[in-house]
């Protein structure tokens, strides 16, 4: 079968309780979209890495590591980071330099500052800051239009109770959808490290087809229910199962948003998933077989995603022409999946020139 569905036309889950949402718009500053890094642990004190906890705007992740990099003379890969974090936003996040026996330039927190980067508080720690070692995004947001209505409230009332969709945002697919062209075109050809250095073509064909498996659930409306051969994902963590047999308690538990239906990043392996599930897998496979084969020959892992994200510590607050969204997401969590049921806009659905190519709300 043909890929046909373009992609960011995805359905969205409250659309059948509400209609489509009206028009807004959710960034019309960095201002509007701040983001911060919820780490889970604080650092030690002492080691060899300095860590900073800074603040940047129109700026990506990379761009921030790269001007420590040279304010603090070392290499790029001596840099460490947990997430990327958009360019149009106010972000907050951790980052970390290797320094052994050696301190902090004295003006780094100027020189930095001239670059756009603020140091908001800088510590020692023994290990260098990995990939997606924190536990959660904070997310305040205003958005505008004639979407902040009562209908706003009640979509969000509704997401509260009921868990967002988990897509991945269009912020992955880069600007007009370029980064899954590219990716399409590289694993024709045979992915090669030397044309994605950081993965990001990888992760742009993998989070497609993890949509386009959304996709399906949310047409079916199960995306939000456990099912016989479901992976579930325990809320919070990456502790998973495989639902054999689908018991009252089970499906009370994902009532609560307790537990979560998954479904496959795909890649090289056996699938967890049996029964009724493993035909969503099926059916990607018939649909998207030059992506899912690709990928197999690039010899990425397979792997699981939850289908939903339960909105932590949530709060709304609407005034007579705008409204502000705060909330905490899992890491891996989009706010535009968030944005996207609650007002129509078109970088929510397509892939205009807002979006960054290859970042995300890590």
């Amino acid at each position: 079968m043909s890929e046909t569905r373009r992609p960011g036309d995805w359905p969205r889950a409250t659309d059948a309780e509400f209609g489509p949402p009206l028009a807004g718009d959710y960034r019309a500053a960095p201002e509007d979209f701040v983001v911060e890094e919820v780490l889970g642990f604080a650092p030690e004190g002492h080691g060899e890495h300095l860590w900073l906890w800074i603040e940047k705007r129109g700026l990506t992740t990379l761009d921030a590591v790269r001007h420590v990099a040279r304010e603090c003379q070392v290499s790029p890969r001596a840099v460490g980071y947990s997430g990327m974090k958009d360019r149009i936003a106010v972000t907050r996040q951790w980052l970390s330099v290797q320094l052994p026996g050696q301190p902090a330039p004295d003006d780094l927190i100027e020189r930095l500052a001239a670059c756009g980067v603020r140091v908001l508080e800088q510590a020692r720690h023994p290990r260098k800051l990995k990939r997606g070692v924190h536990r959660a995004n904070r997310f305040t947001l205003r958005i505008t239009g004639v979407a902040v209505n009562a209908q706003l409230e009640a979509r969000w009332a509704w997401l509260c109770r009921h868990g967002v969709p988990n897509l991945f945002g269009p912020q992955r697919f880069g600007p007009e959808g370029r980064n899954l062209a590219r990716a399409r075109a590289v694993l024709d050809r045979g992915w090669r490290k030397r044309d994605d250095k950081e993965g990001m073509l990888l992760s742009a064909a993998r989070s497609y087809l993890f949509n386009e498996q959304l996709a399906m659930r949310l047409a079916d409306g199960s995306w939000q229910r456990l099912l016989t051969g479901d992976v579930a994902i325990l809320d919070g963590s990456a502790s998973q199962f495989v639902v054999e047999t689908l018991d009252a308690e089970l499906a009370e538990r994902a009532e609560r948003l307790d537990l979560h239906p998954s479904g496959v990043l795909w890649g090289v392996g056996s699938s967890l998933s049996g029964g009724e599930t493993l035909r969503y897998e099926q059916t990607l496979s018939e649909r998207h077989g030059a992506l899912c084969q690709g990928l197999e020959r690039a010899g990425v892992r397979m792997a699981r995603r939850a289908l939903r994200m339960r909105l932590d510590q949530p709060r709304l607050e609407v005034a007579a022409d705008e409204a502000r969204l705060d909330f905490h997401l899992p890491r891996g969590g989009f706010a535009t999946a968030v944005l996207r049921e609650l007002l129509d806009h078109p970088t929510l659905t397509s892939f205009a020139e807002r979006t960054t190519p290859g970042h995300e709300p890590g």
